[in-house]
């Protein structure tokens, strides 16, 4: 089973992921006061969870920040709703046996249960809004000649790479939603032109550097889509 990451927060939570990221960047001795332990709500009552060995006792320091964030998302996303999940996956697995779905990753398995939707781009495109970039802008016309080559399935990876998801809105583009509510796809400047692009889930959006030439950004547009899992996305 893959193991859960920082990046994988961005979907379930955007505030907690925005707090964890800050901790790592951050210097948070004299500043935060936590344990390893999180507060859950069970029918109505607080109750305190050890994130390790009498983790509540344990202060969270720079020293062992990483570990913190590793245990806290492992909680968050997978051991809080273990009971939940044991009881979705026993039905799940009555139906299609685990051996015929282990060869896929996340991405692939989602293309092949919910199928791969017609993407309209003028409609993709008509809703999508720019930053640091104008869409006369060469990088942008760009971006848009390499959808409109790919197949239809490269286009659901791409849409997937950036929103977390294949599936397009019954009316289309304008009713995209993000973590907070709608986000219309959004393409910012951003990035140094060696890097690929990069997406966050949370909010539709994909940094995109100032490609010098339609050939790079293809290709790293293309490998970010097909090849990136986790460390692309957040």
């Amino acid at each position: 089973r893959k193991k859960v990451v920082l990046q994988d927060m961005e979907g379930v939570d955007a505030e907690v992921y925005n707090s964890l990221n800050w901790m790592l960047e951050n210097s948070i001795d004299g500043v935060l006061d936590l344990t390893f332990s999180a507060d859950d709500e069970r029918f109505g009552e607080v109750v305190t969870v050890d994130l390790k060995p009498d983790g509540r006792n344990i202060e969270v320091t720079d020293g062992n920040k990483k570990e913190y964030v590793e245990l806290y998302t492992q909680w968050r996303i997978v051991d809080r709703v273990q009971e939940q999940f044991k009881a979705f996956m026993d039905g799940f697995n009555e139906l299609i046996p685990e051996d015929l779905v282990t060869v896929f990753d996340e991405r692939e398995l989602e293309l092949l249960i919910g199928g791969i939707a017609e993407i309209d781009i003028e409609d993709w495109k008509k809703h999508t809004d720019y930053r640091g970039y104008q869409e006369s802008d060469e990088v942008i016309q760009w971006f848009w000649k390499c959808v409109s080559e790919w197949d239809n399935e490269q286009r659901a990876r791409l849409l997937q790479f950036t929103t977390g998801t294949s599936r397009i809105p019954v009316n289309g583009f304008k009713d995209l939603q993000g973590s907070d509510g709608p986000r219309r796809f959004t393409i910012e400047k951003a990035g140094e032109v060696q890097q690929l692009p990069k997406s966050h889930t949370c909010f539709n959006r994909v940094d995109l550097p100032q490609y010098v030439d339609y050939d790079s950004m293809k290709q790293k547009l293309t490998l970010a889509v097909e090849e990136t899992i986790g460390f692309g996305q957040e």
